[in-house]
């Protein structure tokens, strides 16, 4: 004879509908408003990319204010539009609010094919002051073999691009993360300029000016492909902050939720409390967020780097969904179970004359298994527990254990127990059939003072009398 009886609830159907009904794993809402506090979080990192692209450009004025004329006005037509160019890609990075409705990776590839865009219109026009520049060049300078017979005006004009090459170099040396984008090109440049400085000191002119004037225009070209480059790894770093700060934003509007009622309508006075329920997860995805928006805000994060950050932040808002759906619904499991005990309670009651003595979840915790005593007039008692359903599984697990001392018959016991099973079918809860377990009910199952004194046990969450 046993007196350990138990029934699987299943409460897939419930469970679905609980989900449409709650909409739990929707955690955008109020878009305006959103878009709205994603800009206010993000005014720090507005303001020092603003300050750090002024000063980049009062350095490089000021760095090339040594440059010959003619040099001077290709590089300050290169530099307004580069900054023409970062303006308005952040200004688009920055204020296009349908991009909160739309995947963050399709908004990454569409940013990206924009900058290319406007780096090759850069380039082609590049290409064209440049042999705008040496055809200029060449006019002062004569043709090549005027040179030869012009000493003082060969060495005048070498002079120039030598000085104008040392101070592109030490702009680009001083100025410009050379060694991140390029690593090695100015170190090789520089060799070029010291071969035309020694052709220059030995009277080969001819040489040390072709020489000298092509080592000018490879350290202009590496100047703007280093540009291009921290632009690019600029945008990466914003649309990467953006997009993490807007799951932050997310999960901080989502960390309580209110609960919605059979009618739609939140219920007064009821609340989900999203890191509670979920146990601690939320607060681990808030860590991850935090360790990744460093990454994001770190100049030494490349540009792959930055875009693998925004496809991360689309995961991550992916995970708060299934965060806030696991843990609404461990909330409405908690209260079936509670309801599950009431239904056998009320059965028990009715068919045996058992009424209810004491209820309290492990631990007293709700998110733990729920234990309810019926105590019968003659000493009889009847222990109720209702447990989640193992992983994988959607419902509660529902123990019946017997303490008779008056009943022994083992059919007595068991079609007491399929009363309760038909009595949770008729109140909508689908079943499984009736199961019998080895052994006979634990004495401890009875005092449910001891699940109280476990709460200061943390971790120890095995309901008495063992799992089903």
């Amino acid at each position: 004879m046993s007196g350990k009886k138990h029934i699987l609830v299943d409460e897939t159907e419930w469970y679905q509908a609980q989900r449409a009904a709650q909409n739990l794993r929707q955690v955008r809402r109020d878009v305006p408003r959103l878009l709205n506090e994603v800009r206010r979080r993000t005014e720090a990192d507005q303001a020092r990319t603003r300050a750090e692209l002024e000063e980049h450009a009062r350095r490089t004025e000021q760095a090339l204010s040594g440059l010959s004329a003619h040099t001077r006005r290709l590089e300050q037509d290169t530099g307004r539009r580069l900054r023409e160019q970062s303006e308005r890609l952040h200004k688009d990075l920055r204020h296009t609010a349908d991009r909160l409705e739309r995947d963050t990776r399709t908004a990454l590839d569409e940013q990206r094919a924009a900058l290319e865009r406007e780096l090759a219109a850069e380039r082609d026009q590049r290409h064209r002051d440049i042999a705008a520049l040496t055809g200029h060049v060449d006019e002062l300078t004569g043709r090549v073999d005027e040179l030869a017979g012009n000493r003082e005006r060969a060495a005048t004009a070498t002079r120039g691009w030598l000085a104008d090459g040392v101070t592109m170099s030490e702009f680009i040396a001083t100025t410009l993360p050379h060694e991140r984008h390029a690593p090695g090109r100015l170190d090789r440049l520089r060799l070029d300029l010291d071969t035309a400085r020694q052709n220059s000191d030995i009277g080969h002119y001819e040489a040390a000016l072709s020489l000298a004037q092509r080592a000018y225009l490879d350290l202009s070209e590496l100047r703007l492909d280093i540009e291009h480059r921290e632009l690019e790894r600029r945008l990466a770093a914003t649309a990467a902050t953006d997009a993490l700060v807007l799951v932050e934003t997310l999960l901080t509007e989502n960390e309580v939720r209110p609960v919605m009622g059979p009618d739609g309508q939140p219920l007064p006075g009821v609340e989900l409390d999203v890191d509670h329920w979920s146990e601690g997860e939320l607060k681990e995805l808030r860590e991850q967020l935090a360790e990744r928006l460093t990454r994001a805000r770190d100049d030494a994060t490349t540009a792959a780097q930055q875009r693998e950050l925004t496809a991360e932040a689309a995961d991550l808002e992916h995970r708060l969904g299934e965060i806030v759906d696991r843990a609404g619904m461990r909330q409405l499991a908690s209260q079936l179970r509670v309801n599950l005990a009431d239904s056998v309670a009320e059965t028990l009651s009715r068919i045996g004359a058992y009424e209810l003595a004491d209820g309290e979840y492990q631990d007293e915790d709700e998110r733990r298994s729920y234990h309810a005593v019926l105590q019968h007039a003659n000493g009889n008692k009847i222990v109720v527990q209702v447990l989640p359903a193992p992983d994988g599984e959607a419902g509660q697990v529902l123990r019946v254990l017997s303490y008779d001392y008056d009943t022994v018959a083992e059919r007595e016991i068991r079609d007491r127990a399929e009363a309760v099973r038909r009595a949770l079918q008729e109140d909508g809860h689908p079943t499984g059939p009736l199961e019998t377990e080895l052994g006979v009910p634990e004495p401890e199952a009875t005092d449910l003072n001891r699940i109280r004194r476990n709460r200061a046990q943390p971790g120890k969450h095995t309901a008495p009398g063992g799992s089903s």
